[in-house]
C-alpha cells in the first residue's frame, strides 16, 4: 500500500486536495467552492486592466472553462508552479485575448488568438504596463479574496453575536466598551472572542493558502 513520506511537504498535500477533487466534474460542491474563491479574483483583474463588465465576465467564464477542460492534467507540484501562477496566465491570457477581439478603427475584429507567442506578446502589448501591473494587482485581489474566504468560512461556523462582536471590535475599530453594550455582552467576553477568532482566521487563512496556492 502506498505511503505518504515522511519528509514530504505537508502543504503540498493539503494545496492539492480541491484541485484533485476538481478532476471529477460531478463534484458540484468542489466546483462551488472553486468559482467562489476565485470568480471574484478572475473578475477583478479583468475590469482592472480596462475591460468593460460584460468583458470581464466572459474573461472569468473563458477562464473556468478552460480550467474544466485542463485540470485532469494539471500536476501540482513544485516543477509545474503554483496553480495560482499558473490560473494568474490563464487569465491574462483570456484577456489580452478580449483586446484583440475589439474593432479597431471601424474594422471588423480580429481573429481570436491562438495563444502563440507572436500573438499572445501583441496582446498583452496593448495592456497597460503588463509585466508589473499583474503581478501587483493579481496578489492585491489574491488577498483580498483569501481573507473574504477566510472571514465567510468562521461567519459560517461560530454563533452569528461571536462573529459580530469579533467584526465590529477586531475589523472595524469599535470601542470595546461600545461593542459590548451593542451587543449586550460584557467588555471581557469581546476580548476574549476577538482574540479566539483572530486566531482562527489566521490559521483559515493560511490553510487555504496552502491548499490554493
Amino acid at each position: 500500500m502506498h505511503s505518504t513520506s515522511p519528509t514530504q511537504p505537508r502543504s503540498l498535500l493539503t494545496r492539492a486536495t480541491l484541485l484533485f477533487r476538481l478532476r471529477d466534474w460531478q463534484d458540484s460542491a468542489s466546483w462551488e467552492e472553486f468559482y467562489r474563491l476565485y470568480n471574484k479574483l478572475i473578475y477583478g483583474l479583468a475590469r482592472r486592466s480596462g475591460l468593460a463588465h460584460g468583458e470581464a465576465e466572459e474573461v472569468t467564464q473563458d477562464v473556468f472553462k478552460r480550467v474544466a477542460e485542463t485540470i485532469t492534467g494539471f500536476e501540482s507540484s513544485p516543477n509545474r508552479g503554483s496553480f495560482r501562477g499558473w490560473l494568474m496566465n490563464l487569465t491574462r491570457w483570456r484577456i489580452a485575448d478580449k483586446f484583440r477581439s475589439r474593432p479597431v478603427e471601424g474594422q471588423q475584429p480580429d481573429k481570436k488568438f491562438q495563444d502563440n507567442t507572436t500573438d499572445l506578446i501583441d496582446a498583452m502589448e496593448r495592456l497597460p504596463d503588463p509585466r508589473t501591473a499583474y503581478d501587483t494587482v493579481w496578489e492585491t485581489e489574491w488577498r483580498s479574496n483569501l481573507l473574504a474566504a477566510a472571514l465567510a468560512r468562521i461567519a459560517r461556523h461560530v454563533p452569528a453575536k461571536h462573529f459580530q462582536a469579533f467584526d465590529l471590535y477586531a475589523r472595524q475599530q469599535w470601542p470595546v466598551l461600545r461593542v459590548a453594550r451593542e451587543l449586550g455582552v460584557n467588555p471581557a467576553s469581546v476580548y476574549l472572542i476577538s482574540h479566539r477568532l483572530t486566531k482562527r482566521l489566521k490559521a483559515e487563512v493560511a490553510r487555504l493558502e496552502a491548499q490554493l496556492g
